[in-house]
């Protein structure tokens, strides 16, 4: 009998030590899954942030493009006023020209400013689509942290 309880013993303090070995790793990996999400909410508020940028780059483009588009409407305003007056000489003529480059140099801003807002819309989305997977994959981690805990509460209240 003494035999048989010495060895039932010993395998109970192997048990036990396998336990509390499987408890620490545990709760590393609580930790390390804790850590990683603090991590991931950082990036989503500095995705927030990204957002917030773009959106006013975007708002300020829109802006510039508006007043641009407002400038060429008013140059093109003077020019047909300058065909309807049909003045012959040469300094309207010049005059003329000068409005036409600008009218163009114009048109040129507003096209490329387009297509920077295109570009900040296609990564504005780009950012908005990344937000949501870290979301999801935060949520995942959310799960799996408190799976993980569940486990190590049965584990310690079984070595208890």
């Amino acid at each position: 009998d003494r035999d048989t309880d010495k060895k039932r013993i010993e395998e109970l303090l192997e048990e036990n030590m396998v336990l509390e070995i499987a408890q620490k790793q545990s709760m590393n990996e609580s930790a390390h899954l804790g850590w990683e999400l603090e991590q991931l909410s950082k990036s989503t508020d500095l995705a927030d942030t990204r957002k917030s940028f773009v959106f006013e780059l975007n708002e300020c483009a829109s802006s510039r493009i508006l007043k641009l588009e407002k400038d060429n409407q008013s140059l093109q305003n003077t020019i047909q006023e300058l065909r309807d007056a049909s003045l012959t000489s040469r300094e309207s003529s010049l005059k003329f020209v000068e409005l036409e480059k600008e009218n163009q140099q114009l048109s040129k801003k507003i096209e490329k400013l387009q297509n920077q807002i295109e570009k900040e819309k296609q990564s504005n989305q780009d950012l908005e689509t990344l937000s949501e997977e870290l979301i999801k994959d935060k949520e995942q981690l959310q799960v799996v942290m408190e799976t993980l805990k569940a486990d190590k509460d049965r584990q310690v209240q079984t070595l208890q």
